[in-house]
């Protein structure tokens, strides 16, 4: 019988896995948002609310000698101009140590005794009206005595992966490939810049906080150390969040002032950022220079790598500062064999805007260094660039696979994801034509990248619960900007309970509603929290079961899952609905107490390791001669995302990061000039992608179930961004290699590319 029993538990659970879970559907969220009936902080008000105008420096470093806030202060309307002398001493924001021996940039929510960075915060003018605050924050005199901007610096942090004997096998190569690699700063422009609002409840004492961000428990943690409060004593709340790719994972200065104006004044206090300030003081990517080596033999396998990655940090550190470098070094040498290395990384401070996360978080360098390294050792030994890539993939049957760094690679079939690419963007075609339109006088190439991107690792919670109405409510500790989150989670928790997704109620980025969690990093929601959402779902359904039997008078293998609830078929049919279940759960204080405060389940869900998405992706390109303008033509790209919840979603992801990726290789730059002034502070600096840049697209993908996570998923959110650029940059040293062309650096501009073409001429 309990064999019997096992069996129909688990057939069960393998229908209720598959109703809904790998569904096309289209998103909950976009009704509303495309309607204009979102609501994001900018929209929201609140009786006696007033505005905050920060006052920056225009030093990229400096001493401050003394602030005149007369003329403000006399501003009609002008209810304080605050500075750090007036804050009082604030403790600093949290950093994640994941390298040892660091030493932390200072966060400072006013600047006191020095500046640092153009854009830097030194002064706050809170006001009732914006054009009040923004007319007294230019009355503010700031006395800054000019400083020698920061040269040489000893590294804020350093760090070593070795493994095998390094030089042994550089001595024994037939060839080794050099290159170095510059990646430019890049800004992440959401659509929605930074803003936040904040009350403080004198009655309760209680702070609410409504923020833009990524992460609103860890910015209710940070929250509670900078103004010495319990955080039983924050709220923190992220409603419709218009993106954040990074941006806005970590609190920020301007949000903690906001706060403690708000503590202070005991008035609602609201701060709308511009997009001026975003460039400014919001946080940049990328940025670092990476110097590789790699040892090959003579047939084109992979021997040794050594590198060298220098990342800048600007001139504070938030939570994450440090995770670029560290991904970069840790993912080396990817989805290659390799298992000699010698890896360097270093972090050093500088009088810029802070660096951090940026979609794909080193992921994109560690492609950039091995793809390049590859094409490079190809071209050296005449092989073609697919086919060395072939010989020295990680074969599917490999794993998990240790990489030399100590990293461990859950599941993948590298090789298959090159073939599919390679069949279906026809590379041999395009490889045997394109001496013929060389011949034609047409500048013309292609390029591939082969990746693999870590995504999803640690812990994550959720709670399902069945409210007083009936109403299925799943709440993550995880946080939603724009990715669909409220959908694939709900067919998730459908797919357990065997009812419809529109059923669910998802619940996200309310520190008082939802439990406490990470939030939407490194394309781990799905994986980490989607797996907790699935854990708590389960429990949540055989205790619902069990409330089921009592009250349909059953024993409880007697009980199936409808669509609407529960039912006993036999002898006589007995059902019972979500809503009736609700209502009589909640009303029978002897119900609540046997089953543990009501139908309630709380999961904190801890991943057994990482999940590892991998890609491949190729691009053709071709070149004007006369101008050098670079036009995309198309790009197939296969992707792993292992088990896909909502492939529509996955779809909309990959077209979202590949045109990120394609900004970065092409357009997008930011620019400090040798004084330390940011040079590219606009729209009219900055260059972003349009339609016209986008080439056709062939999406493919394999799924291979990742082991280390209930759900079996990896990410996809980053990985247009790690494989996109690789591929593009691979494709136009590909066509550039008749004007003898052997490396660019993106962004990959006309006049960049029109330049190298005119070398070959000039020599």
């Amino acid at each position: 019988m309990e064999a019997l029993l096992s069996r129909m538990d688990r057939t069960r659970d393998q229908v209720l896995r598959t109703q809904w879970v790998g569904r096309r559907m289209r998103r909950f969220e976009d009704v509303k948002l495309v309607t204009g009936k979102g609501s994001f902080v900018d929209d929201l008000r609140l009786p006696d609310g007033v505005w905050v105008e920060f006052v920056r420096s225009n030093h990229p470093r400096g001493r401050v000698k003394g602030i005149n806030t007369a003329e403000a202060e006399a501003v009609p309307g002008v209810l304080a101009v605050l500075t750090a002398e007036v804050l009082g001493p604030l403790c600093e924001a949290g950093v994640n140590r994941v390298l040892p021996d660091l030493r932390v940039l200072p966060f400072a929510v006013l600047a006191h005794e020095e500046v640092n960075a153009v854009g830097q915060p030194v002064a706050a003018v809170v006001a009732t009206t914006q054009a009040a605050a923004v007319d007294a924050a230019s009355l503010v005199e700031i006395d800054i005595e000019p400083l020698p901007l920061w040269q040489d610096e000893e590294p804020i942090y350093r760090h070593h992966w070795k493994a095998g004997d390094v030089d042994a096998a550089f001595a024994s190569a037939a060839h080794v490939a050099r290159v170095t690699i510059a990646h430019e700063r890049v800004a992440p422009v959401a659509l929605e810049p930074r803003t936040a609002m904040a009350f403080w409840d004198e009655a309760e004492e209680l702070l609410t906080v409504w923020m833009s961000t990524q992460t609103p428990h860890r910015a209710r943690q940070d929250l509670a150390v900078i103004l010495n409060l319990d955080e039983s004593k924050i709220r923190v709340i992220a409603p419709d969040v218009g993106g954040a790719f990074g941006g806005k994972a970590s609190i920020y200065p301007e949000d903690a002032l906001v706060a403690c104006a708000a503590m202070k004044l005991k008035r609602p206090v609201k701060w709308r950022g511009s997009r001026s300030e975003d460039f400014l003081a919001a946080t940049q990517g990328r940025g670092g220079t990476i110097k590789g080596e790699l040892a090959v033999d003579a047939q084109g396998k992979f021997l040794a790598l050594r590198a060298r990655l220098d990342y800048p940090l600007g001139h504070w550190m938030p939570y994450s500062a440090l995770m670029p470098g560290k991904n970069a070094a840790r993912i080396l040498p990817g989805p290659y064999v390799c298992n000699t290395i010698d890896i360097a990384l270093e972090g050093r401070a500088e009088n810029t805007a802070a660096m951090n996360i940026y979609r794909g978080a080193g992921r994109p360098e560690a492609a950039m260094l091995m793809e390049r390294l590859a094409d490079t050792a190809a071209r050296e030994l005449g092989i073609d660039p697919a086919e060395i890539r072939r010989r020295n993939l990680i074969a599917a049957d490999a794993f998990p696979y240790a990489l030399p760094t100590g990293e461990r690679l859950d599941s993948g079939d590298y090789p298959r994801l090159l073939q599919l690419a390679r069949s279906q963007s026809h590379y041999d075609d395009f490889v045997r034509m394109r001496a013929a339109r060389r011949k034609a006088s047409e500048v013309c190439g292609i390029g591939i990248c082969v990746y693999t991107e870590p995504c999803g690792q640690g812990w994550e919670s959720a709670e399902v619960r069945l409210d007083p109405n009936g109403q299925i409510v799943a709440a993550t500790g995880s946080s939603a900007q724009g990715q669909g989150r409220e959908t694939a989670y709900a067919q998730i928790v459908a797919d357990a309970l065997r009812t419809r997704p529109e059923a669910i109620a998802v619940a996200h980025g309310d520190t008082a509603t939802t439990p406490t969690g990470i939030g939407a990093l490194a394309s781990r929601s799905t994986a980490i929290g989607g797996s907790a959402l699935l854990k708590a779902t389960e429990e949540f359904r055989e205790k619902a079961r069990r409330c089921a039997a009592r009250l349909l008078q059953a024993d409880i293998e007697q009980v199936e899952l409808t669509p609407e609830g529960f039912e006993v078929p036999v002898p006589v049919r007995r059902k019972l609905s979500w809503y009736d279940l609700g209502r009589i759960a909640h009303a029978d204080a002897e119900i609540v107490n046997d089953f543990d405060n009501g139908l309630r389940t709380h999961c904190v869900y801890e991943s057994e390791g990482e999940a590892w998405s991998s890609g491949c992706c190729i691009a053709t390109v071709s070149i004007d001669a006369e101008t050098g303008v670079l036009t995309v033509e198309k790009i197939v790209w296969i992707d792993d995302a292992g088990v896909v919840v909502n492939p529509m979603l996955v779809e909309g992801q990959m077209m979202g990061g590949l045109a990120q990726g394609l900004g970065e290789a092409m357009l997008e730059r930011i620019v400090y000039d040798e004084d330390g002034q940011l040079v590219t502070a606009s729209f009219m600096d900055y260059a972003m992608p349009r339609a016209v840049h986008m080439p056709e697209l062939q999406f493919g993908k394999i799924e291979t179930p990742s082991p280390f996570n209930d759900l079996g998923a990896k990410g996809v959110g980053e990985a247009g961004n790690v494989g996109v650029p690789a591929a593009i940059v691979n494709a136009v040293v590909d066509a550039l290699s008749p004007f003898g062309v052997t490396h660019m650096d993106m962004p990959l501009t006309s006049e960049k590319i029109w330049t190298a073409m005119q070398a070959d001429k000039t020599e």
